[in-house]
Formats: structure tokens, sequence, C-alpha cells
């Protein structure tokens, strides 16, 4: 006879197919930014100035200018720094960018890809 409680089986169940994994991805999710020396807040306050292209919470009004919210970190940081390095070229951004160190470039890249 069962005990007077629900038992989770695991071949195939529910607990198995959807409720673990969504358990593992908010645990990923959960590793901040800030333990790998990002700060969320300060790019938050750097990328101010790329909400006139790329909107406040980083989706663009505009199809010309990409959506940066939810972006790879690696990704924006990287192209944050070509576009100040001159290695990718766009005189908008190439002006916006030309002043950002490492750690800014890393901090926005940070603040895109948490949103």
């Amino acid at each position: 006879m069962n005990p007077p409680f629900i038992i989770l089986k695991s071949r195939g169940s529910f607990m198995d197919k959807t409720i673990m994994p969504l358990l593992l991805l908010v645990a990923l999710i959960s590793v901040s930014f800030e333990s790998y020396g990002f700060d969320i807040k300060a790019g938050k306050e750097k990328a101010a100035a790329c909400a006139g292209c790329h909107g406040i919470k980083g989706i663009s009004s505009n199809p010309m200018w990409p959506n940066l919210a939810g972006q790879n970190l690696g990704y924006l940081s990287t192209q944050i720094k070509n576009f100040r390095d001159g290695k990718r070229i766009n005189s908008m951004m190439n002006n916006m960018v030309k002043t950002l160190t490492d750690e800014d470039a890393n901090n926005i890249a940070a603040y895109y890809s948490s949103l």
C-alpha cells in the first residue's frame, strides 16, 4: 500500500521532464555576474547613453538597431571593444564607445545580457 503522500516516479515523470530542468535553469541563472567581476549596476548606468537607439531595456524600436537584451555576454563585450578599437566600423558606434574601458565594456555587456 502506498503512503498517503505523492511519490515522484523517476521514469519520465512530469518532475523529470519539466520541474527538474526548470530548477537547474534557475540554479544556473542565479550564479551572479558579480562573481565574475562584472558590475551590472555600473553597466546599467553606462548603458543609459545606449538607450536612444537600443531601447531603455535593450529592445530597439527601430529595426536598423539590434536588440541587446539577453544577448551573449562575451559577444556583446567583444563587439563593444571592437567598435572602440576600430576593428568594427560604424561611425555612430565608434564615437559612442571610444572612451569606454574594458571594465566598462564588460559591465555594459553584463547588464544587457542579464535582461
